[in-house]
């Protein structure tokens, strides 16, 4: 065969042109992808990266590859929490109602179709199912899940059981409800599946993406496979008293938080061990709790091989948080032993006992103002820019992550917000991911039910029957209420939310 010798200038000119577009292949799409992924009443030491004894290797994995945060807070509720991430809002009153959405609200996904990037959810949505409320209406592109709170794990549409009010819940996938489900089905698998195929469309389609993966795990009715129920057979046998201490000294020994750090006091509703009369179904609760986390962080393992598989993992973030700390509830009453942990069929939660070592080494639980109620494990990985096996004690909010992914975008989180919507809350830490000490500019507001909080610097103010003053840098558990020695410092933290609660409409009696 002849052989054809390019000239050295059309070699070279080739080479050139080939760089030259390589470089403005790589330039046009350099955009991070981004990954929110959140649990569902998930306690602060629920996983191995933050002292847990349930296997967690892939979130463990995106630690080690990434920054903790030992101080990222949520809204201590379910709806509120999802309302803030994606509005970048405080949770919003009208009349003393909650206004998840309404037409002045830039949401994340909103934004992020700004920016060009082909946006999806996968899962519990839980902000109105409503023309208008549901994710397709809220700028996402695609959805599949359930727009209610929690549903059956293997049946998302079986009725609940009367003593839970005997609704059917509401799911679908983008504007289609879905009324029936495989004998195979399990949520978190499916929510994982939508996840996949939305990751592989974008990729094959060269589109920067953002997706918010929404698992209802570990959210009551306690719903697991049998075999990964089986790997804790066992485990809780000692109760709650020996777990809570047994987590809180592997989270010294990780650093998850100092020697300083003072273990609560067991919360008043933290019953004796020894007195219970039916361990095993006591221990049986958190098996198949720990179960639901187990197969949530499998399916995170699931999502992190495809994001090696498509070649996008070096420049995509991925960050994971819960909505609120550990659940304190237990539907149907405690002890009910007919409604026993796992199968389809049963409906149970863990209870106070378990939600206190879930929270460890914080007070209280989901839908409380301290520490246990607020704040959530947060763990970020972007190769590109985060260091590995790094950690931050700068304080942060779900409600900064819209203008952080803003930023990320390259939108301003000012300046690209519609002139006929609000500003945002939130502020950009993207300087965090980056290794800087970001100092908070503005205080942190909460406020759900009767009890109310805010966060300033080093100093919080907590409501429960009376305001309360702890310094958190010295005392993270706040065991020791410092109001009566800092009465100005309380009086001007106390006017700072009351103006704030009339700013955003809620109710502030005393």
């Amino acid at each position: 065969m002849k052989k054809i010798l390019a000239h050295p200038l059309n070699f070279n000119t080739s080479i050139l042109s080939f760089c030259f577009f390589l470089c403005f292949a790589i330039n046009a799409n350099n955009k991070p992808n981004i990954l929110l992924i959140m649990a569902d009443d998930m306690g602060y030491s629920d996983i191995g990266c933050f002292g847990s004894e349930i296997q967690t290797p892939n979130i463990d994995r995106l630690a080690n590859e990434g920054m903790r945060f030992r101080q990222f807070y949520n809204n201590s509720k379910c709806m509120t929490t999802r309302a803030s991430l994606v509005t970048g809002l405080y949770p919003q009153r009208d009349n003393g109602k909650i206004e998840m959405l309404d037409s002045s609200m830039f949401t994340i996904a909103d934004a992020m179709n700004k920016a060009g990037y082909y946006t999806f959810l996968s899962g519990k949505w839980h902000l109105g199912s409503r023309k208008g409320h549901r994710p397709i209406d809220r700028g996402f592109q695609e959805f599949y899940g359930l727009m209610d709170g929690c549903s059956n794990f293997f049946n998302p549409v079986q009725p609940d059981p009367k003593f839970k009010g005997g609704k059917t819940r509401v799911f679908g996938h983008n504007d289609k409800l879905i009324r029936s489900f495989p004998d195979d089905y399990y949520a978190t698998d499916a929510f994982t599946d939508h996840a996949i195929e939305q990751i592989k469309k974008a990729t094959s389609e060269n589109k920067p993406f953002f997706g918010h993966i929404t698992y209802t795990a570990p959210h009551y009715p306690l719903h697991a496979k049998a075999e990964d129920i089986a790997k804790y057979k066992g485990r809780y046998k000692e109760g709650w008293h020996v777990l809570r201490n047994e987590r809180y000294q592997r989270m010294i020994e990780m650093g998850v938080i100092s020697a300083s750090v003072k273990l609560t006091p067991e919360d008043p509703r933290m019953q004796s061990w020894d007195s219970r009369k039916n361990k095993d179904w006591d221990q049986s609760l958190m098996e198949v709790y720990a179960a639901m986390v187990d197969s949530m962080d499998q399916n995170i393992g699931r999502i992190l091989k495809t994001l090696d598989q498509t070649g996008v993992s070096e420049n995509t973030l991925v960050l994971f948080i819960s909505d609120n700390g550990g659940c304190a509830e237990m539907p149907g009453g405690d002890n009910n032993i007919s409604h026993i942990p796992g199968p389809k069929e049963f409906y149970t939660a863990c209870g106070p006992s378990w939600a206190n070592a879930q929270n460890t080494p914080f007070k209280r639980y989901k839908v409380n103002m301290h520490e246990g109620g607020i704040c959530t494990p947060c763990v970020v990985r972007w190769p590109a820019k985060i260091k590995a096996n790094s950690w931050t004690d700068s304080i942060a909010h779900v409600i900064d992550l819209q203008p952080t992914c803003m930023a990320l975008a390259g939108l301003d989180p000012v300046k690209d917000i519609p002139s006929d919507k609000r500003q945002l809350d939130g502020e950009n830490i993207l300087s965090i991911f980056e290794g800087q000490n970001y100092v908070r500019e503005k205080p942190l507001f909460f406020a759900y039910g009767k009890t109310r909080a805010m966060r300033q610097g080093d100093w919080k103010i907590v409501y429960e029957k009376k305001w309360q003053l702890f310094n958190i840098s010295e005392d993270r558990s706040e065991l020791n209420d410092i109001a009566d020695q800092h009465p100005e410092k309380l009086k001007k933290m106390i006017s700072n939310w009351d103006q704030w609660a009339q700013r955003t409409g809620i109710k502030r009696g005393r």
